[in-house]
């Protein structure tokens, strides 16, 4: 059994998918195909087995000669602005919005960017070199050696506040919860230091809490927190802090869809929107490409995946892209996503419109969307099953615009996941109903 890169690294339950010794091996293979040039650093959000797969990973790193910088705690996005701001290759322990006992590590090159496929799938190949026949590493002075990383968090808490270029968030009140995650000491820092009034939930990670029925994938709490406190937003973290949700006045979530069309208008007001292009995938809400249309944006759409949103704004010149989960990538201040920097941006939108979030936020009127995962006998046979897509065809011809469907098969599972957007969520639910009954009709129950 080896690993294999995901679209956001390596990922699986730790101790029994993700073994300490297939760490040391993936260790070992990113030194050979990234180089030891420049010390590796190492960074971890909260989870109990966070210490195991840090040692487990330095220990490959070092075994095959490079020198490693442990940062401890810290959120993905700081890892990679550390990459960035170092010039050295990256290393961040995390599953993000994942339950406590997974774990994953994803790895940045030198400048903080993610691993294109080629570079993933060389990793691969020598990690199941290594897997087959481990081989002697480095010896005596060629032994890399690891150290503590002094004041990473300073220096990424004092990257976030020179983002808002000297302005201020004085006075607004901010409800955040950090999901018992990465963001525990950063994200209240950040935000005190730019003279916001904040009231801090679940910061006291013990390991095991990590996501726990908090952050931004359990809001709930959160909205009444904004409403109860009367606070002009929620700012909620994933686990490794390179999403956001957010919260508005009224206690309504903000989502990515919500978050971008903001930003993007925002930045288009002063000039600031290259190409006055924004980049997104196509789980973004239709209600959302009617909003950008409507004010002279252009979208690109991509494939699932922040990796692929980077690499579409690359190729167009673009300086904002994002998802509807609540990665946004601000180029011109990131190299990827970053819920801290997307919560600071947001709030300097307020305070310098002087608008609430809840009317910012009304740019984009959803539509309603429903997802359905349908098990079928074999996915794999998906694009040829002319019926299901001829049915399809049908449903898009009857909405007349008016919503759409996407039909992708999971990557790892026996599903076909059908997303249905339509003018009411009777007529969003109709549809996929019935696009369901066709697809088992055609492929057959799983």
């Amino acid at each position: 059994m080896t690993l294999r890169f995901g679209t956001d690294g390596v990922r699986g339950v730790a101790n029994v998918d993700l073994t300490p010794e297939l760490v040391v091996a993936l260790g070992r293979a990113a030194v050979r195909v990234l180089g030891k040039d420049r010390p590796f650093l190492v960074a971890r959000d909260t989870r109990r087995s966070g210490p195991m797969l840090e040692a487990a990973l330095v220990a490959g790193l070092c075994a095959e000669g490079a020198d490693v910088d442990v940062a401890g705690v810290l959120p993905t996005p700081g890892a990679a602005y550390l990459s960035q701001s170092r010039d050295c290759p990256a290393a961040m322990i995390s599953a993000s919005h994942n339950p406590f006992p997974d774990n994953g590590i994803k790895f940045f090159t030198r400048g903080g960017r993610k691993l294109p496929d080629a570079v993933q799938e060389r990793i691969e190949a020598e990690l199941d070199s290594l897997v087959a026949f481990a081989g002697p590493g480095a010896s005596g002075s060629g032994v890399g050696t690891s150290r503590p990383a002094p004041d990473v968090v300073e220096a990424y808490v004092a990257h976030l506040v020179a983002a808002l270029e000297g302005r201020r968030l004085e006075g607004l009140l901010v409800v955040v919860d950090c999901g018992h995650g990465a963001a525990v000491e950063a994200a209240p820092e950040a935000l005190a230091r730019l003279g916001a009034k904040v009231e801090v939930r679940n910061v006291e990670p013990d390991g095991t809490n990590i996501n726990a029925g908090c952050g931004s994938t359990h809001p709930g709490a959160l909205q009444r927190e904004v409403v109860r406190l009367n606070a002009a937003a929620g700012l909620a973290f994933d686990g490794d802090a390179d999403r956001l949700i957010a919260v508005d006045d009224q206690g309504a979530l903000v989502d990515g869809d919500h978050l971008l069309a903001i930003a993007a208008l925002d930045l288009r007001s002063r000039g600031r929107l290259a190409h006055d292009t924004v980049v997104t995938t196509v789980m973004a809400n239709l209600g959302f490409r009617h909003a950008m249309v409507e004010h002279g944006v252009r979208v690109v759409e991509t494939s699932v995946g922040d990796r692929y949103v980077l690499e579409a704004m690359e190729a167009e010149g673009a300086v904002l892209g994002g998802e509807q989960s609540g990665h946004l990538v601000f180029a011109d201040l990131a190299t990827t996503g970053d819920g801290l920097l997307s919560g600071l941006v947001l709030l300097d939108v307020m305070a310098r419109s002087g608008r609430p979030l809840s009317e910012l936020a009304g740019v984009v009127t959803k539509l309603p969307q429903v997802l359905c995962n349908v098990r079928v006998a074999d996915r794999t046979g998906l694009d040829a099953a002319r019926p299901f897509w001829d049915e399809v065809a049908a449903v898009e011809a009857e909405m007349a615009g008016g919503g759409r469907v996407l039909v992708r098969p999971s990557g790892t599972e026996p599903f076909v996941r059908i997303m249905v957007e339509a003018a009411t969520a009777e007529a969003a639910e109709a549809y996929t109903d019935r696009l369901a009954e066709s697809l088992l009709g055609t492929l057959g129950a799983g």
